[in-house]
């Protein structure tokens, strides 16, 4: 698809697009806006390469899709709270966002989606995967679909971002907060997606605990097996960064998965998360 100013180019994988011709430190109007974000809803996950963006422009850009969710657990950006900090050190073995989870699941009020600009990227390795949830709906039997249609899910940050998670002791001084790590949320497990109307699986490995009214040994057979199913290649795309390149992911409609391939190297990257709408 073909805009004034820039090309939507689909990836080689199942989902996402790259954006080109188009420098995102500059004013957009009503249209490019409306383009973008019609390329973010068909495709799950959008790309731009080479943005030299301030973080006043990167906070800019993202206002033109949402509201900032200012994040409780990832430091920010000094000066820049809306920009949260996800960063591994070369010294660091653990990387944020090793295994395939959707951001802010577990919020009453899960994010829309989430715009990460690489500051800083090894010299190889370091990719993030990227898998579409409603193709792995669409490819489930109608019988498991049936059986999905009528459940829902509790998602936890406790696990995760709690004082006592493993995953927190790991990340060190790269996250922060335990404290407010109190959330619990239930979403069906299968939703319409706000904009496209597509339905699509939100349960999530990262932090998804049951299905509400089982018990958490009764619901791990049925969690694994849609793990693994909407883990499979053919759902996924994988994204290489360079220095400038951004990633826009839609939150309700994707997993990601940040490979950590790059032991001895320093990753840098700043993440605004945008303000979703609740679920259904």
């Amino acid at each position: 698809m073909r805009n004034d100013r820039f090309e939507v180019r689909p990836t080689s994988g199942a989902l996402g697009a790259e954006i080109v011709g188009i420098d995102l430190s500059q004013p957009m109007d009503a249209n490019e806006v409306a383009a973008i974000r019609a390329a973010f809803n068909e495709n799950g996950v959008i790309f731009f390469r080479d943005q030299r963006l301030t973080p006043e422009q990167h906070i800019a850009f993202a206002q033109r899709f949402g509201t900032i969710n200012v994040n409780r657990f990832f430091k920010g950006v000094p000066g820049y709270p809306q920009i949260a900090e996800v960063r591994k050190e070369a010294n660091q073995t653990t990387n944020i966002g090793g295994g395939w989870h959707t951001d802010h699941s577990y919020d009453q009020i899960p994010a829309l989606g989430s715009i990460l600009l690489a500051r800083e990227v090894p010299l190889r390795g370091g990719d993030t995967m990227f898998a579409s949830m409603s193709l792995a709906y669409e490819a489930l039997s109608d019988g498991l679909r049936h059986t999905l249609q009528g459940l829902r899910a509790i998602h936890s940050s406790r696990h995760v971002f709690g004082a006592s998670a493993q995953y927190k002791k790991e990340s060190g001084d790269r996250l922060s907060n335990a404290e407010l790590a109190t959330q619990d949320a239930t979403h069906p497990v299968v939703i319409r997606h706000p904009a496209t109307g597509r339905k699509t699986l939100y349960v999530n490995p990262g932090f998804t605990t049951h299905f509400d009214g089982w018990t958490e040994q009764e619901s791990r057979p049925l969690l694994d097996y849609l793990y693994q199913h909407a883990a499979r290649p053919e759902f996924q795309t994988r994204f290489s960064w360079k220095e400038g390149s951004v990633a826009f992911w839609d939150n309700r409609a994707t997993w990601h998965f940040a490979v950590n391939d790059y032991q001895g190297e320093r990753r840098l990257m700043h993440r605004i998360t945008l303000e979703g709408v609740p679920l259904n």
